[in-house]
């Protein structure tokens, strides 16, 4: 299929560059490292290639989110977005971008949140996970009332914020000892990803603000799995909601505010679950680059055994009209 769509797509800047080695073999790293620095060469030879007409692009993680203070995290955000968004201005046929945020400071979060939208006309944000505030064992989520500000302009401004995975704490791997295995994208990004978007809606956030829209990657990062169940046990007139502050059906929510991508998760299976569970509408394609092959997302989704109608929703018309991206 010619003409898809990616959208989570990573880049890095030389002050992040070093967060992303330990996810590679020192034989593999040098070339991940190079994929991650280019953006105008051998990354649009691959769009190409595999049939992607646009790829909206964002920071490596953990980057500015693990960055307790929070001037500095601000100053490398900051950085990172104008460094994108020249790259950008040099293909902007082929290429979007999500804002890298400061949330440790959520009114400096607002502030380049509304900057980058207005001013270098990017499509929204991408942010990893947690912050890290004041000291490195600080874990700081999105559902605490500080950020509510934050999240009435994101609704307002009409920009998707894409919720990218990142490791739990060292505080918080009790469960990891032993198992490297299980950090990282083969478990640990999914569940840390998936506990933070259930915080978000059992907060009441998104009856707050009823056109919020959060992407989550890899076909839900788990989420999707397991809506029914958490809705039936934890929505306001669920078995045992034990004080959740949304007023509306947690299943319901995520059928109305979220999106999934297929990044990283090239599973006909999954994609077909998502499809039953939230709405082909609500299906993005990504691939996960450099961290997973063009390639291999292409040919996967390309053959997918799915409906040729959903094919085109999936891979370019969804996000055409989420991202008013021109045909």
């Amino acid at each position: 299929m010619e003409g898809k769509i990616a959208l989570e797509e990573h880049f890095a800047t030389t002050e992040t560059i070093g967060d992303s080695q330990e996810y590679f073999s020192a034989d593999i790293w040098p070339e991940r490292r190079r994929q991650l620095l280019d953006l105008n060469s051998e990354r649009l030879d691959r769009m190409d290639a595999c049939g992607i007409g646009y790829s909206i692009l964002s920071l490596n993680a953990p980057a500015v989110q693990a960055i307790p203070d929070p001037a500095q995290a601000t100053a490398v955000a900051r950085r990172a977005n104008d460094e994108l968004a020249e790259q950008v201005s040099a293909h902007p046929a082929r290429f979007g971008a999500f804002a890298a945020l400061p949330l440790q400071d959520p009114d400096a979060a607002t502030d380049e949140l509304r900057r980058t939208v207005n001013e270098l006309g990017f499509k929204g944000a991408l942010v990893n996970g947690f912050s890290q505030i004041g000291r490195p064992e600080n874990a700081t989520y999105y559902d605490l009332p500080q950020y509510r500000d934050f999240w009435a302009e994101a609704e307002r401004l009409g920009v998707p914020f894409y919720l990218h995975p990142r490791n739990p704490l060292d505080s918080q791997k009790l469960g990891y000892r032993g198992h490297p295995w299980l950090l990282g994208p083969a478990w640990a990004f999914s569940q840390e990803t998936g506990l933070h978007a259930l915080r978000l809606i059992g907060s009441g956030l998104f009856d707050a603000h009823p056109n919020l829209t959060v992407i989550l990657g890899h076909l839900g990062e788990l989420v999707t799995n397991n809506i029914w169940r958490t809705s039936h046990w934890a929505s306001p007139d669920g078995k045992n909601p034990m004080g959740v502050a949304t007023t509306t059906p947690f299943i319901d929510t995520f059928r109305r505010n979220f999106y999934v991508t297929t990044s990283g998760n090239f599973r006909t299976i999954a994609m077909r679950n998502a499809i039953e569970e939230i709405g082909a509408d609500r299906v993005l394609f990504s691939t996960d680059y450099p961290f997973e092959t063009m390639e291999e997302a292409a040919t996967w989704f390309d053959q997918a055994e799915i409906g040729e109608n959903d094919r085109e929703r999936i891979g370019h018309r969804n996000a055409a009209k989420l991202f008013s991206i021109p045909e």
